[in-house]
């Protein structure tokens, strides 16, 4: 591939592309958001517990770049909304974890299921290689990403 066709696809995918993508990922977690009775920013908690698993009001606070009060606040509504529960730690009985619960695992996964099958579609037509390729930019993308939100804060 020629230089100026490769710098070609990567404008492409930086200024057009991913930015484009980041706004939809925005515009549908919204929508899922609306369907769940929550606000955006809980959507990101139920992300994080799903990912990371049960962890505390101010560990999630971390994953979702609030405050603790705010956190607190975020969880009363998730907990509200039947999302999440709060459970005393195992480790230490004086803290409590925030986790979801099957009922908010289940509406979540409801509310993405077409996507997650239009993404598995997508990526059906890919080798592994390429697949591998996707996964390490996608990962580094995250790394970036949450690195300059870091930076920004």
């Amino acid at each position: 591939m020629a230089r100026n066709e490769r710098d070609a696809l990567v404008r492409a995918l930086v200024e057009d592309a991913i930015p484009a993508w980041g706004i939809r990922v925005v515009q549908l977690n919204s929508v899922v958001a609306a369907r769940l009775g929550v606000t955006d920013t809980d959507v990101q908690c139920l992300h994080a517990l799903a990912r990371h698993g049960p962890m505390t009001p101010g560990a999630l606070a971390e994953h979702v770049n609030l405050t603790t009060g705010s956190a607190s606040r975020m969880v009363d509504r998730l907990v509200a909304a039947g999302c999440v529960r709060r459970v005393p730690d195992p480790g230490d009985r004086r803290r409590v974890l925030v986790e979801p619960t099957e009922e908010g695992v289940a509406r979540v996964t409801a509310a993405y299921a077409g996507l997650v099958a239009r993404t598995r579609e997508e990526l059906a037509g890919f080798d592994e290689d390429a697949l591998a390729a996707i996964l390490r930019f996608v990962r580094a993308a995250e790394h970036d990403t949450a690195e300059e939100a870091r930076g920004a804060r």
